[in-house]
């Protein structure tokens, strides 16, 4: 009896052993992944036993066929082509949690806005300044209300010239992706980012902390990687998102219009917020929303704060003075 109870024991411990190496520390080391996609760069820093490149890249690359309006084979291309009227997996959800932050921001964040980000010079198209005719006739077929998904995944637009464009989320989205793909490899500590776009889970390996991300200063010329930050955040277990009116811009008749269009009126924001970045439980929501504040302003952003408690932000302003004011929130 005793003999079994020992083999027991000692099998038991194998088993602990065994999934201790493959899921925990035993034989795990800092892994990095880089790269390039949606036309901006990857950095991936994750506590494992292998190197994941091949899965990482692969699953980036199935966001970029569901997500990418610069991809002509991608479902959201068809699908504004007319090719197709059915989302695939990664769209509908996608379009699912747009709906959720259009419907929270009053239409502030608009997946159907690129026309009116065409016709502003900022998209496909060369800079050009449209008259007031032109923004109106626009106007029409744009509105996330145009919209409707069927629960087969069917996407019906309300008007044939309407265009939906994710870029606004889908980076977001995209580092969801790669950081469901850690963890269901068991990865425990990581960090993943995309175009300035974050998700953290656990803490640094090296330092043993939670991972330190810089905010950079709203200033034209302004590099992280330079050192050119406005403050560095922890962020542990969470993701973080940041969107910025200071670099995208040009001037008309001596005045700057941002990149950043309201969707509710269909022209350029014009208010004193330069910088919006957002704490959420996930990517793509924290993408979203700090798009839709760089078009509610500071005020906007103030009152949607209050009523969605699971979002934090930090924003970054000019006084009537021009000099940078911060607000954590």
């Amino acid at each position: 009896m005793m003999k079994k109870v020992a083999g027991g024991i000692f099998l038991l411990f194998l088993i602990l052993a065994s999934a201790w190496i493959v899921f925990g520390r035993g034989g795990a080391k800092l892994q990095t992944s880089e790269g390039a996609i949606f036309g901006t760069t990857y950095h991936i820093k994750y506590e494992f036993s292998e190197n994941l490149d091949t899965a990482i890249l692969a699953e980036l690359r199935r966001v970029d066929a569901s997500l990418s309006v610069f991809n002509p084979q991608s479902t959201i291309s068809r699908i504004n082509n007319r090719q197709i009227s059915r989302a695939d997996a990664m769209l509908y959800e996608v379009l699912q949690k747009a709906q959720k932050v259009s419907v929270a921001t009053g239409g502030a964040f608009d997946v159907t806005v690129m026309p009116l980000v065409n016709a502003w010079g900022f998209g496909f198209k060369s800079r050009q300044f449209p008259t007031n005719v032109q923004v109106d006739s626009i106007r029409k077929f744009v509105g996330y209300n145009l919209i409707k998904l069927s629960p087969d995944s069917t996407i019906t637009c309300a008007d044939v010239r309407l265009m939906i464009d994710c870029g606004a989320i889908a980076k977001g989205y995209g580092v969801d992706r790669v950081a469901r793909l850690l963890r269901e490899h068991g990865v425990r500590n990581y960090m993943v980012e995309i175009g300035g776009e974050v998700v953290t889970k656990g803490r640094n390996p090296e330092s043993k902390s939670p991972w330190q991300i810089g905010i950079s200063k709203p200033v034209e010329g302004a590099d992280a990687n330079n050192g050119d930050l406005q403050t560095v955040l922890s962020l542990e277990n969470a993701a973080l998102a940041t969107s910025g009116n200071y670099r995208n811009y040009y001037e008309h008749n001596g005045r700057k219009y941002a990149h950043t269009i309201d969707p509710r009126t269909g022209r350029p924001v014009q208010h004193s917020l330069l910088s919006a970045t957002v704490i959420a439980p996930d990517c793509a929501t924290a993408d979203a929303y700090a798009t839709a504040f760089m078009v509610l302003g500071v005020d906007g952003a103030k009152k949607v704060l209050k009523e969605n408690k699971r979002l934090h932000a930090y924003l970054i302003y000019a006084d009537e003075k021009g000099v940078l004011k911060s607000l954590e929130l």
